[in-house]
């Protein structure tokens, strides 16, 4: 596929003002190696420019659905068109609190950067 541009995207963690790192703390929470790899490979696809089964929760934020485990959900915003900034994670129980939260730190973001 020579001459075929890759849409890259650089992927950030969000970081809150006092150095916690909700998407780093919930990938590390998960018990089942398998499953934190299977995360991980979702979000290196989701680096290529693969956005997979996503869907915008408001506000900027979008969910990024995953259909293993217990329904894993991991929350982003955009920043500009190839900057995506992984905000936190969660699953389907946790889904009403996790996107709260999301949002909580997408504005975070928005207004420290």
């Amino acid at each position: 596929m020579s001459g075929v541009p890759m849409n890259f995207i650089e992927i950030l963690v969000y970081r809150t003002a006092d150095g916690k790192i909700p998407y780093q703390n919930w990938l590390e929470s998960i018990r089942d190696d398998r499953m934190r790899t299977r995360i991980r490979v979702r979000i290196d696809r989701l680096r290529l420019g693969n956005l997979g089964d996503t869907k915008s929760v408001g506000h900027g934020v979008h969910e990024l659905r995953m259909h293993f485990g217990p329904g894993f959900r991991v929350y982003f915003g955009y920043d500009g068109q190839t900057i995506v900034v992984l905000l936190c994670g969660g699953d389907k129980s946790t889904q009403s609190r996790d996107i709260e939260n999301a949002l909580l730190y997408w504005n975070d973001y928005k207004w420290r950067k």
